[in-house]
């Protein structure tokens, strides 16, 4: 096949004094290509994706070397709008990207700026909302949109294009788990129906690896691996070193065959591929298979968890409601109680009223019926200045709380609005910097996106405060920096803080909450323990959910198996259970 992108010996750095974004990179992704990129945060990726997109040389300035060449043109020798017919791209700043206040009116500007014809913008517009699920937000304003039913949109207007190469650098960060596959879907079916080049830059490496035919790899401005997904996750050890993570079946399947449980074969992709190497290498136990599990018996892998015992909640909603007065997704009969030290995820569809629940325990919206008590006080007559002093919030965007010069003066800025003396804020901001290893006389917004949201992070967790909300706290980090965020988060849980986080990562949920809330349509649909409600399917697909590949792959084992894997949420677990197993042949 012809290559509709080149690029040959490609460095490229932001300014003569800085560092190479991209160094020396030679690539070659032929027409019809679906191309999954993986690496840490600073590895050049986004970089990448503007070269892709002709956005460098033509929007970003600095210094280029190499060439880049889009169906055999230079980007140098032509203009970003002839780019922009052959490439359409979707960044990783939604808000940045939009240029309307009404969804119609987003399609519609590209649709006009590219001169299609009018008697073919009703049909290609409709297609085009239909293809991502939001024909129902058209006239809905921007503004009121969720994160995630914005990411829709910025797909939408590109789809609306017909470009001939997609270039998305994570387009499925705020969308929960059935959107990001059915953004994956539509992505496969461009791919193979219409021979759409699709590249695609993203931190789920579990959904990457079942959709792209080929891999990139990234590490510090350079190719670091390249291969099909079986190829490059056969490098698990490798990939965590420079903090990418593997799907958590790969790290069971590698675990297996390391352990020599197992005979060495190609990693396994999914839970159908880890089922299926499980099973026939237990096939041999006597009693294997003989008794299905279908209501499977206590665990001895269920965690306890002590803290909320004997405590008064400091935190409770009672049949709370509220409406946005210009629409949105309003909530209805939220009812929650949570005690200090715990971790409490919050899961559920896009548009679910998530983050109105998170605007509800800040204080920042007001219940219209119900009530929400923080530490004992009822939000409804209480100032938001006296609420802050008990809850710390990251919101979704963690630009939309940054503001200071310096990532030191940011993370202290909280405390010294409180009242704290300013060299003791300063001081204990710098134990909070160096524990996440962030640069403190660097402006925040010189950062990478996974950095800044870092920087926001480190400002709620200096403020030890009793209750922490966390509104997407993983979103746009890459393995190390999400490990780092949430053995804080967990590790500020035990010292006493309640925390209640929204989250799409439903790996990240499983391994961090113990309790779990689940919404959709703006009600709580169930509340309970994370390993008991991931295993209820009926719940998780009303809620628009895929449970964690772990309890997912348990479940069936425990059914066909052995009730052995009964409620396990942790690839060692699995991987001690199947040694366990083996000692019996």
């Amino acid at each position: 096949m012809a290559a509709i992108i080149e690029m040959e010996s490609v460095s490229f750095s932001y300014g003569s004094e800085a560092e190479h974004a991209l160094d020396d990179i030679s690539l070659r992704v032929e027409a019809g290509d679906f191309v999954g990129v993986i690496g840490p945060s600073g590895a050049g990726k986004s970089t990448l994706a503007a070269c892709l997109s002709g956005a460098i040389p033509h929007h970003f300035t600095g210094e280029l070397f190499g060439a880049t060449r889009i169906d055999g043109t230079d980007t140098c020798e032509v203009t970003l709008t002839d780019i922009a017919r052959i490439v359409g791209s979707v960044n990783q700043d939604i808000d940045a990207q939009m240029v309307a206040s009404i969804v119609e009116d987003e399609l519609l500007f590209g649709l006009e700026n590219f001169g299609v014809d009018h008697a073919d913008i009703e049909r290609v517009m409709s297609e085009a909302l239909d293809a991502v699920g939001i024909a129902d937000l058209r006239h809905r304003e921007i503004a009121t949109l969720s994160g995630g039913q914005k990411q829709k949109v910025a797909i939408a207007a590109i789809l609306a294009l017909a470009p001939r190469v997609l270039v998305l650098d994570e387009p499925t960060a705020a969308l929960d788990p059935v959107s990001s596959r059915m953004v994956f879907d539509i992505l496969r079916e461009l791919n193979r129906t219409k021979k759409i080049t699709v590249i695609v830059i993203e931190q789920k490496v579990a959904l990457l690896s079942e959709y792209c035919s080929r891999m990139l790899v990234m590490n510090a401005g350079r190719l670091e691996l390249e291969g099909t997904p079986h190829e490059v996750f056969a490098h698990g050890d490798r990939l965590r070193a420079i903090g990418v993570d593997s799907p958590r079946t790969v790290r069971i399947s590698n675990s297996l065959a390391r352990d020599g449980l197992a005979v060495p074969t190609e990693p396994c992709l999914n839970v159908e591929e880890a089922y299926r190497l499980i099973r026939d290498t237990l096939s041999t136990v006597p009693g294997i298979g003989e008794r299905a599990a279908d209501e499977p018996e206590p665990s001895p892998h269920v965690p306890a968890r002590p803290h909320a015992e004997g405590a008064e909640p400091v935190l409770t909603l009672r049949d709370v409601g509220f409406t946005y007065p210009n629409g949105g997704a309003s909530v209805q009969d939220l009812s929650m109680t949570v005690y200090p030290g715990e971790l409490v995820g919050i899961v559920g569809q896009n548009g679910a009223g998530k983050t109105t629940l998170t605007k509800l325990l800040n204080g920042l919206l007001r219940p219209s019926q119900g009530a929400v008590r923080i530490a004992g006080l009822d939000t409804r007559d209480t100032p938001v200045s006296t609420i802050a002093a008990h809850v710390a919030t990251l919101f979704q965007n963690p630009d939309r709380q940054i503001c200071k010069n310096t990532v030191l003066d940011e993370v202290a800025f909280g405390l010294e609005l409180t009242g704290v003396d300013p060299s003791a804020a300063r001081e204990r901001a710098r134990r909070v910097i160096k524990r996440f290893g962030l640069p403190a006389t660097e402006a925040p917004f010189s950062l990478s996106r996974g950095q800044r949201q870092m920087v926001a992070l480190a400002g709620v967790v200096v403020m030890e405060p009793d209750i922490v909300v966390l509104d997407e706290p993983t979103s746009g980090l890459d393995y190390r920096e999400c490990m780092t965020v949430m053995e804080t988060v967990r590790d500020m849980a035990e010292h006493g803080s309640a925390v209640v986080m929204v989250c799409h990562d439903m790996e990240v949920v499983s391994d961090f909450a113990e309790r779990i809330v689940v919404m959709a349509d703006g009600r709580i649909l169930g509340r309970g323990p994370a390993s008991d409600l991931f295993a209820d399917r009926d719940l998780m697909a009303r809620s628009s959910v895929t449970p964690p590949q772990v309890i997912d792959l348990a479940q069936r084992l425990a059914h066909d198996v052995s009730p052995a894997f009964s409620h396990i949420t942790e690839v060692s677990d699995i991987v001690r259970t199947v040694k366990e197993l083996m000692g019996r042949a």
